[in-house]
């Protein structure tokens, strides 16, 4: 019979703890805030909205920084959250690694094509 108590505690499953609750909150509230910021510039902005508007938008330095971290924001939220799913449900530790490093391939091809999307405007 396993010890659930002490040191001898046995944790299975996804990483139990504050950290990956906590950064899940604070890329969600940078993520909600940065759409608001975006909605603000695209709905007070004259005449109607065409590549030049969109360009001008993401012209500002502060803004490309804001958008960059907001990619890698998106890009840790997700992990983050595929990384519980993949712990909890999926057993076999091959096939959960297998998917672990999928979703990590996948995650920073798709952050790394939005930065470069994002730079070339």
């Amino acid at each position: 019979m396993s010890v659930n108590y002490g040191s001898k505690r046995v944790v299975v499953g996804a990483h139990y703890g504050l950290r990956d609750w906590l950064s899940q909150r604070v890329t969600a509230i940078l993520m909600a805030l940065f759409t608001l910021a975006l909605l603000a510039q695209v709905i007070f902005s004259k005449g109607p909205i065409g590549y030049d508007k969109w360009a001008g938008i993401f012209s500002a330095q502060w803004m490309k920084v804001l958008t960059f971290t907001v990619i890698i924001s998106l890009a840790w939220h997700a992990w983050v959250g595929m990384r519980e799913i993949l712990m909890d449900y999926i057993q076999p530790v091959v096939l959960r690694l297998a998917l672990q490093v999928f979703v990590i391939v996948w995650l920073v091809g798709c952050a790394g094509w939005g930065v470069q999307a994002l730079w070339r405007l």
